[in-house]
């Protein structure tokens, strides 16, 4: 089982994936991988629109989560994921106090229909389906040291891998759903006055692109990620906080690797490396992940407790 990620660090630590979700990996059957990730993620520079620059009210953004997640393979062609991360923000200046808790559970569906080998390639299609639902009371309105959105989301995830000998590709694409959500206010701002405490959260396009080296003890891989929320965005204004509802987009480039140790082919290391490199609403953040997972095979295991 691959690693899981923060895929958009934004104004906040608001769309956490799995890497397994869209990598062309999948857990065998009975077999259940379960592991924890830590990551670290800082900014000191956003983008209010279009339009980059610091803010000496908050200084250094940081965020750190811890996540428990698995995988488990219902057959050789589909799996069931899950995530849960736990959250805490930072600001180094200014009086404004981070948050911590858990944010939100996420489940994915991943189903592999096709996988066909042609000469020396394998060609694999997928499908996924994923929701997301808050499991605490976070406060979503309170960027950018909010842990989440409170925004209860699904997604649809088309997705193609080629593998050449240790060479592989992968492209994948997704359309994210997103739930309007209620705040602690009864008006507020964005390009005009709403008397209400419910928020119109608008929808994004998520497009993910990898390639490197795989084997089956050492993946190394490169990234390009781009998030693009669809319409009904809109920009902070100027020297305004940022709102759940803004337009938030993400181009991101990263390294990620796994290693399964020799001596004991269960466990695995992974780790790796992100950063935005432009954006919109968005802070310009670099992260740091690494952590441990473990695969049991639960049929075997059954078995060997009945005898």
């Amino acid at each position: 089982m691959k690693n899981f990620y923060l895929s958009c660090l934004l104004l906040a630590p608001l769309f956490i994936l799995a890497q397994t979700e869209i990598d062309g990996i999948m857990m065998s059957k009975n077999n259940f991988c379960f592991g924890a990730v830590y990551h670290y993620s800082s900014w000191n520079e956003y983008w209010e629109g279009t339009f980059k620059r610091e803010n000496l009210n908050l200084g250094t953004v940081s965020t750190k989560s811890a996540a428990i997640m698995g995988n488990y393979g219902i057959s050789d062609k589909l799996n069931i994921l899950f995530s849960v991360p736990y959250v805490e923000t930072k600001a180094s200046a200014g009086t404004m106090g981070g948050q911590k808790g858990l944010q939100d559970l996420s489940l994915t569906i991943k189903y592999m229909p096709v996988e066909k080998t042609i000469g020396k390639a394998t060609y694999s299609l997928y499908a996924l389906g994923s929701f997301a639902t808050p499991t605490s009371n976070y406060s979503a309105d309170y960027l950018p040291l909010s842990i989440g959105l409170q925004s209860k989301t699904a997604a649809l995830r088309l997705m193609g891998d080629f593998q050449l000998g240790n060479f592989f590709s992968t492209l994948s694409g997704a359309y994210v759903k997103r739930a309007n959500i209620t705040i602690d206010r009864n008006a507020y701002l964005t390009d005009e006055i709403h008397y209400t405490n419910k928020v119109d959260m608008p929808d994004a396009i998520s497009v993910n692109f990898r390639a490197g080296f795989r084997s089956s003890r050492l993946i190394a891989e490169f990234i390009i990620d781009n998030w693009v929320t669809q319409s009904g965005g809109f920009d902070i204004t100027k020297n305004n906080m940022p709102f759940p509802s803004n337009t938030m987009n993400a181009l991101k480039y990263g390294i990620n690797s796994k290693y399964t140790l020799k001596k004991i082919p269960a466990l695995s290391l992974v780790g790796g490396f992100n950063y935005i490199v432009q954006g919109k609403n968005v802070g310009k953040s670099d992260t740091f992940y690494g952590g441990l997972f473990y695969v049991v095979n639960i049929k075997k295991t059954s078995e060997q407790d009945e005898n």
